[in-house]
């Protein structure tokens, strides 16, 4: 059971590096604006956040292997019309698809891994997000080898699409019947009374800290590796294919850093190293917007990528950790909360229509300082 929720992390991971690295072909092929990217960025996740909640709490009271492997077919679906995507309006519909049915295949499959040992949160996520990093270390060369072979962006969807069906074929078999707290379909007072608790545990301030310091770490992983193809193309001036160069050096480095990670939460307490890493991203980040050289970017950027490994896998371990036993909640509220988040990518993408990527990126500085400021200087109580 372990070993395909890890996969499933994994092709939904794969399918994000690929996407972000096909970026400038995606973008020539459709005719795409800054602020559609930023459009096709935000508004799904929006969307997405707004049914997630109810999909999460679901999870907690009713039968999630259902709502899992469902997630997993509209996944997969979504995945086909993304291959097929002829125009902005066709992908958007596609992306706004994508969204929750990820909510509900990977973001669930997450919570049951942590569920199956909550002693060890840090542990277990160290390793869910080895396997996302694989993914999105493999989805850029997935497409560089799909652009020697003479294939577009196109075909490696369809490569994703018949991946992913196989994963859901197996999730099929493997994934158990969990013990479900309600029998039948649950009443509709059932789904606000697990949203009202949810909400509730807003005035904790340690789950509070959790969900702002994640979406703002969030500046420096998912969002910038949303731009750094085209940030590589547009603002340095290479080619696609050095662009998906550089998207591999950062997130190879990443990759070695999340695998280092697992033997590291054995012996060291995530928040002590997560501090350092701060300060450390802090400082690279500003040389590599600074430098002029191809082959020093490369340097920087891989760096950066090794620094950022754990961010997530710690900062979401404490998440689960302040409200033990509510998996589906912890997931709900970061997807309440990440209705801001989702609509930075929107505003970096404005910012780049009207002032250039190259200043626009300059805004993602936001991500260290906000942690450094707001990491605790020692563990909260949970």
């Amino acid at each position: 059971m372990t070993l395909i929720f890890l996969f499933i992390e994994f092709i939904d991971e794969l399918n994000f590096g690929f996407q972000d690295a096909a970026w400038p072909l995606i973008r020539a092929d459709l005719h795409l604006a800054y602020f559609q990217i930023g459009i096709l960025l935000s508004l799904p996740g929006v969307l997405g956040n707004l049914i997630e909640p109810f999909l999460f709490i679901l999870g907690d009271i009713w039968k999630r292997r259902i709502i899992i492997l469902a997630g997993g077919l509209f996944f997969t679906v979504a995945i086909i019309l993304t291959a097929i995507s002829h125009n902005f309006i066709f992908l958007l519909i596609a992306f706004i698809l994508f969204n929750p049915s990820s909510g509900a295949f990977v973001s669930l499959s997450q919570a049951t891994l942590i569920d199956a040992d909550t002693a060890r949160h840090e542990q277990n996520m160290a390793r869910w997000t080895f396997a996302g990093s694989l993914g999105v270390f493999l989805g850029p060369l997935l497409l560089g080898g799909l652009i020697a072979l003479g294939f577009g962006w196109r075909m490696g969807f369809w490569v994703l699409a018949a991946f992913s069906t196989v994963i859901l074929l197996a999730a099929l078999k493997l994934i158990p019947k969990f013990a479900s707290p309600a029998s039948g379909f649950p009443l509709h007072h059932a789904l606000i009374d697990g949203l009202r608790f949810a909400f509730s545990a807003l005035k904790d301030i340690g789950v509070l800290r959790w969900l702002i310091l994640l979406e703002f770490s969030n500046l420096m992983l998912d969002i910038l590796y949303g731009f750094l193809a085209l940030y590589f193309v547009d603002v340095v001036r290479v080619s696609p294919a050095f662009a998906a160069l550089g998207v591999a050096v950062w997130t190879g480095l990443g990759l070695l850093g999340d695998f280092l990670l697992i033997p590291l939460v054995e012996h060291v307490k995530g928040l002590d190293y997560l501090r350092i890493s701060v300060i450390v991203e802090l400082l690279l980040f500003p040389i590599f917007l600074l430098a002029t050289a191809f082959w020093f970017k490369l340097i920087m950027v891989g760096l950066l990528g090794f620094f950022n490994s754990g961010w997530y896998a710690i900062l979401k371990a404490n998440l689960f950790s302040s409200l033990p036993g509510k998996s589906g909640s912890v997931l709900a509220l970061d997807s309440i909360t990440g209705l801001f988040g989702k609509l930075i990518p929107f505003g970096i993408g404005l910012a780049a229509q009207v002032f250039g990527l190259g200043f626009a990126m300059w805004l993602l500085l936001a991500g260290p300082i906000v942690l450094l400021i707001g990491l605790p200087r020692k563990k909260l109580p949970s």
